[in-house]
């Protein structure tokens, strides 16, 4: 049954079938279609004359735009009918509907049940390929060493001198201010266990042991990590970015004897001089801690020091300390020079650099305890 003319009614769809032909006519923009109910009356009406035989008849539109030609495109299956009669404007609306009929979306990926394995085997493996890497750096530098020490009038002293002293002076402050309020915390929290036993004289056997055997060296490193291993890391992968590393290559200049030496020999130099350094400001942050909390005088804390911390342990914070120092420079420089040159491989390889280094610390110091353990020291 045909339908109403151009000239019904909002609520009826401008839309009749002649003779094999739909007539669309009327306002096909957003406006008309906002009306409640509009769009699937339209709808609808379409529907009835969407044979393949049909002819369509486009010319009674009076505002057509993308909102409505994407209903009659819907109304045709989402291609152009074989027989329609539209003007120029019209026609170039549906064919950009034609040339941009999008893609399906694409099926969701299956769940690999084993993927959390797959993860654990690629970190596997490249925990593997990063301590070969280190292994062959080390080596590298044990070769460049002692060919500093056979020529010394050639060696990087200037690096070296740089590199203690941005390591090494620029982190007095930091180190400093850190273990000052670690030792205050300590000894604080310490002060109160003791009080309740009446132990309150070992507190200096507990500060200096803890201290200087352990919490001095690594405090210490764990800074440095986050100061001057990512800043080794940074440099170098600035150097990557700018191309510096290959222009150094190409003038014969070696990687390891101007970057890695430098670092890794002032690193070894001011790692156990700022361990000693921190364990200084923490006894001296404890020590005012336990005068304040306990009443001890410093002039007591500081006379049963010595008694209280052994010359090994020292021994042992400087062992730490060389070695902590040694290890930051070694994996800040590897991951400094496996950066792409790409500001975010940059800045991931920087954090990966400090996660790195912390780890390695850790789990360093723990080696240290066992065998310390072990052999009885």
């Amino acid at each position: 049954m045909p339908h109403s003319a151009t000239s019904a009614p909002a609520a009826a769809a401008p839309f009749r079938f002649e003779g094999g032909v739909c007539h669309v006519a009327g306002d096909w923009s957003v406006l008309a279609l906002a009306e409640p109910g509009e769009v699937q009356r339209r709808r609808e009406a379409l529907a009835c004359a969407t044979d393949g035989g049909a002819r369509w008849d486009l010319h009674g539109i009076g505002r057509l735009d993308t909102i409505g030609a994407l209903l009659i495109w819907e109304a045709w299956g989402y291609k152009l009918p074989e027989r329609v009669r539209w003007s120029a404007g019209q026609q170039d609306v549906f064919n950009a509907l034609a040339m941009n009929k999008g893609e399906a979306p694409a099926a969701a990926p299956k769940r690999d049940p084993w993927s959390w394995l797959r993860a654990v085997g690629e970190a596997i493996f490249q925990a593997i390929d990063n301590g070969r890497a280190l292994l062959v750096m080390l080596g590298q530098l044990v070769l460049d060493f002692g060919g500093m020490l056979r020529r010394p009038r050639l060696g990087p002293w200037r690096e070296i001198s740089a590199q203690v002293y941005r390591t090494g002076a620029q982190a007095l402050g930091i180190t400093a201010l850190v273990g000052f309020l670690i030792g205050v915390v300590l000894s604080y929290l310490s002060a109160q266990q003791l009080q309740m036993i009446g132990a309150d004289r070992f507190i200096v056997r507990l500060l200096g042991v803890s201290i200087v055997r352990e919490l001095g060296p690594v405090l210490a490193a764990i800074l440095v990590a986050g100061r001057s291993g990512s800043a080794i890391t940074a440099q170098i992968g600035v150097m990557r970015v700018t191309q510096e590393l290959d222009a150094m290559l190409v003038m014969g200049i070696s990687h390891g004897q101007r970057l890695i030496l430098p670092r890794v020999v002032a690193l070894a130099v001011t790692m156990p001089l700022l361990v000693l350094w921190t364990d200084a400001m923490a006894i001296l942050g404890g020590m005012l801690a336990a005068q304040l909390q306990l009443g001890v005088s410093a002039q007591w804390f500081l006379q049963s020091l010595p008694d209280a911390i052994s010359l090994t342990n020292y021994w042992i914070g400087i062992l730490k300390g060389v070695t902590f120092g040694m290890l930051i420079a070694l994996i800040a420089c590897h991951f400094g020079l496996r950066i792409q040159p790409n500001t975010e491989s940059l800045g991931r390889g920087t954090t990966t650099s400090v996660v790195t280094s912390i780890t390695g610390v850790i789990l360093l110091d723990a080696l240290y305890a066992v065998i310390f353990s072990s052999v009885g020291i």
